[in-house]
């Protein structure tokens, strides 16, 4: 098999938030055996779905950068098997169509398959892991088949976080649900109504620090509006940041930063970012 590397590709074609700097190689996979054999090059790899939950380094990455296509999806009565590529939205919004409840949360997250695995994605009080059977994963060497029972997840947290290799596919587990498209359709209403969905953003900037709202924390200290270079505290949802003017990492950072130190400032509570910071190596 023969991979058609590139130069001359920026990470933020690939990015929600529109930044990041030069790319050193690219390759865009399409299956599990072109994701392996560009896996096994030698160097730095970074893995990327939709784009969105990182920020990218205006510097760039020095390295190999894959871009996950492996986009199929298989339904055998209510066990769905989808590649890592897929569109984890789409998936939400198939599912309830089907009327299989479960996976109605993932209706309009930005995500990957994958990189909701990878990040155990959430929303409405439902997790990926919950309706997650199985994960086909390559460490750089073979494939293997983990059933959930054998893997760990938290709060926007998974085993996958601290492990070499990357997520091909993996299969869900659904249970009828006759109102489980009336559900999607309301989630979807919701985040329209509630999210800066039109603008450039890479999601939830910040955790939630307990029971409490990282979004209403940011809102109680006035920073809805704050602004550093092009990058901007919605005005929508106080926890993302959007790009409203060329913005580049760098502002994104500063202003990550100095939101923190507000909030702490007013509320003595430290957020603790929720996007992945991707360094340029």
């Amino acid at each position: 098999m023969t991979l058609k590397l590139e130069k001359g590709r920026k990470l933020s074609e690939f990015s929600t938030l529109g930044v990041g700097g030069p790319i050193d190689r690219f390759v865009q996979v399409s299956n599990a055996d072109e994701m392996c054999e560009a896996f096994s090059l030698e160097g730095p790899v970074l893995v990327i779905g939709r784009g969105s939950n990182c920020l990218f380094s205006d510097e760039g990455f020095q390295g190999l950068v894959l871009l996950n296509k492996i986009d199929f999806c298989h339904w055998e009565k209510n066990l769905v098997t989808a590649g890592s590529g897929y569109s984890f939205s789409r998936l939400g919004a198939q599912s309830a169509k089907k009327n299989f409840s479960g996976l109605e949360f993932a209706s309009g997250i930005p995500a990957s398959v994958g990189g909701a695995i990878f990040m155990n994605a959430g929303a409405n009080g439902r997790e990926t892991c919950q309706v997650l059977e199985s994960v086909e994963f390559f460490d750089g060497v073979s494939k293997k088949i983990f059933l959930k029972k054998e893997l760990e997840f938290g709060y926007r947290e998974s085993s996958f976080q601290t492990m070499r290799g990357v997520i091909l596919a993996a299969s869900f587990v659904l249970q009828k649900g006759l109102s489980a498209r009336e559900d999607q359709l309301a989630m979807i209403n919701h985040r329209v109504k509630t999210q800066p969905l039109t603008e450039k953003s890479i999601g939830c900037i910040f955790r939630n620090p307990g029971h409490m709202s990282a979004g209403a924390l940011i809102d109680q200290a006035g920073l809805k509006g704050l602004r550093v270079g092009g990058a901007e505290v919605s005005l929508v949802h106080a926890n993302f940041i959007v790009n409203k003017e060329r913005a580049s990492a760098n502002d994104v950072k500063k202003l990550i930063h100095l939101v923190q130190e507000r909030v702490f400032q007013q509320t003595g509570v430290f957020l603790e970012p929720e996007i992945r910071m991707i360094d340029d190596r």
